[in-house]
């Protein structure tokens, strides 16, 4: 898991690193761009055609480069004018749940068995081996269920009792050890937006103070911090959106697993007591 949070780590700093490199490349295209159109004006004003036709080449040049601005490039812009500060903040956020939730994701994936299939191959190996038999079968399974019937085969010599409150004792830890982390996920959830929210108070309070220092109420003191504290809001509720469809994913597989070990630890008592018979 830690190896997961490192790779994530890196990865969410090349690409702060990366959005401020596309930060600087497009300042000089746009910087050589208006070179470009600098040096086409001069050269045509001698001739009103060529003036003509160099605006129609400058329309063209700027509608091209408003097509080709996909939905990422102006996320990265909008997320540089909120500010380093906040919106590094709340990417941390989104990196660190996502580290947890795709581990919970992978461990969870992991610990789905067959139960169906395992509770035959135990009958079976009962029937025909004895306890030892079924426990090898737990043995070469993985997956919490295959440990919960482990743990009843072990007790089942101490009488049925003792290995119902076996399965049932050794199922709460598996229980357990399925929610682990996962508490993680929420406090992300609810942290981001407040963080985004914060930001916006702090950014509003900042604008106040530009219309008090400048004594007038100019719409351009204000709207440029006025945009970038909304902007906080914004990119904490993404966040949030994000890592709640993966808790809710998360939360409705650990449901699947639980009822899936319930089911078959009624099964397993079931079965050592007509083999206790």
């Amino acid at each position: 898991m830690k190896r997961l949070f490192s790779i994530l780590a890196i990865t969410g700093l090349m690409t702060f690193g990366n959005i401020q490199a596309q930060e600087s490349t497009d300042a000089d295209s746009t910087a050589m761009a208006t070179e470009q159109v600098d040096v086409a004006t001069d050269e045509a004003v001698s001739s009103d055609e060529a003036v003509s036709s160099d605006e129609e080449v400058v329309e063209e040049v700027i509608t091209t480069n408003d097509d080709e601005a996909t939905f990422t490039q102006k996320m990265k812009q909008r997320f540089i004018e909120g500010g380093p500060g906040f919106m590094g903040i709340v990417l941390i956020c989104l990196i660190l749940g996502l580290a947890i939730a795709i581990e919970r994701i992978i461990y969870l994936n992991l610990s789905t068995t067959n139960s169906k299939k395992l509770i035959s191959d135990v009958e079976d190996a009962l029937k025909s081996g004895g306890v030892e038999a079924a426990k090898e079968v737990c043995r070469n399974t993985s997956g919490p269920v295959a440990s919960i019937f482990y743990q009843g085969l072990d007790r089942q010599s101490h009488g049925i009792d003792s290995a119902e409150k076996a399965v049932v004792a050794y199922g709460g830890v598996q229980m357990g050890q399925l929610e682990k982390n996962v508490s993680w996920i929420s406090l992300f959830i609810a942290l981001a937006p407040m963080l985004g929210f914060m930001g916006t108070v702090i950014g509003m309070i900042e604008a106040f103070d530009q219309i008090q220092s400048a004594g007038s109420m100019e719409p351009s003191l204000v709207a440029g911090g006025i945009k970038v504290a909304l902007l906080t809001t914004v990119f904490g509720l993404i966040v949030a959106i994000i890592l709640q469809i993966f808790y809710n994913y998360i939360i409705a597989k650990i449901d699947s697993i639980v009822n899936d070990m319930e089911d078959a630890s009624i099964s397993l008592i079931d079965i050592l007591s007509d083999y206790s018979k």
